[in-house]
């Protein structure tokens, strides 16, 4: 199994050569994490996809410390990180 940084490496790298999967990528995550890596992930856990341009910048902040015990299994899983 990738880890999430490499999963977030490959969807980063294939949206940045492949516009129709970028399209893809932004409309439906989940239907293209489960695509890519075989991962169904959780109707609990929302995956937002955000596009840089030349005048913003997105920061993902890491999980706040204080997660329920159903967030904690998810990221323990590989199933939600915050790089996506």
């Amino acid at each position: 199994m990738q880890s999430a940084e490499e999963m977030r490496a490959h969807l980063t790298s294939k949206a940045a050569e492949d516009p129709a999967f970028r399209a893809q990528l932004i409309a439906d995550p989940k239907g293209v994490m489960n695509q890519e890596f075989g991962i169904a992930v959780p109707d609990t856990i929302e995956i937002m996809v955000h596009e840089s341009d030349m005048r913003t910048v997105h920061l993902a902040l890491p999980p706040d410390t204080a997660l329920d015990e159903e967030q904690l299994e998810a990221i323990s899983a590989g199933l939600c990180c915050c790089g996506f």
